[in-house]
């Protein structure tokens, strides 16, 4: 792999995660299981998910699971709409592996 493919790539990897997901649910999970809940792009794939994690937070990733979950129809107004479409990955870390969101790396 050339060096302006590996460029390319990390930029990618910048782009796939989109937010942390910080409810309850992920709370009861991170403390259960040692995972972390991600917003992805829809076309994200394990791996550059476990790479972009990797790479953004320096932890080691053991496994990804993502679920892709449909966007509810809702009214608004008199008119019916839907939300986005949206995939979530629950990210397992290593054992002894610890992610804080309140000082990340830059």
């Amino acid at each position: 792999m050339s060096a302006v493919q590996k460029k390319l790539n990390e930029g990618h990897l910048a782009t796939v995660l989109l937010a942390p997901i910080i409810s309850e649910k992920a709370t009861r999970v991170g403390e259960k299981n040692n995972q972390v809940l991600f917003k992805v792009l829809r076309s994200a794939t394990k791996p550059e998910i476990k790479a972009a994690v990797e790479l953004m937070f320096k932890v080691e990733v053991e496994s990804v699971q993502t679920v892709n979950q449909k966007g509810k129809t809702k009214r608004f107004g008199g008119r019916v709409g839907r939300r986005d479409h949206v995939k979530k990955a629950y990210v397992s870390l290593k054992p002894g592996q610890e992610l804080n969101f309140s000082g990340e790396a830059a």
